[in-house]
């Protein structure tokens, strides 16, 4: 870990979950693209479960330059039961947009990442702090500056709810 704050490692506490080597360490998430470097990681496999669901791993997969912000699963077990079961019954609707509310175009590195982002459902996101220390709306990014073949990786430790 850097504490250069336009470094290019991972950074965080959430990152100790992440494997040490491996497809779903740093080092293998690297070279695939983020659907399947997140399906090769153990603390993101609700996410995964749900982007599977919805059917966009091969979008998330093939597009180009985009940064993730990919909740725990810890973050969604704290999603109201109902919420979530509501989502996960209109894959297609509610849980599209529930998840394409997580992506916003072009690969955010930490010194571009506080501000106003427009994701892909369409919603504005607010990631406020700097260095190390990111909130996005009430979560908190865990696990930072994660690299994939095709987008960088926040993983944080809420799930954002469109409005």
């Amino acid at each position: 870990m850097t504490s250069d704050s336009m470094g290019t490692e991972p950074f965080g506490a959430g990152c100790a979950a992440v494997p040490k080597d491996g497809k779903g360490s740093f080092a293998g998430m690297a070279t695939d693209p983020v659907a399947t470097a997140a399906s090769n990681n153990p603390v993101l496999s609700t996410l995964v479960s749900a982007v599977g669901e919805a059917g966009l791993a091969e979008t998330l997969n093939t597009t180009q330059d985009i940064t993730v912000f990919a909740p725990t699963n810890d973050a969604f077990a704290a999603v109201p039961k109902e919420t979530l079961d509501a989502a996960m019954k209109d894959p297609k609707g509610l849980l599209t947009k529930v998840l394409t509310n997580h992506v916003v175009q072009g690969k955010l590195s930490p010194d571009k990442l506080a501000g106003e982002h427009k994701t892909l459902a369409g919603t504005t996101i607010t990631v406020k702090g700097s260095g190390e220390d990111f909130t996005v709306q009430d979560a908190k990014v865990v696990c930072g500056n994660v690299q994939t073949a095709n987008a960088t990786v926040y993983i944080i430790d809420g799930v954002l709810l469109p409005q």
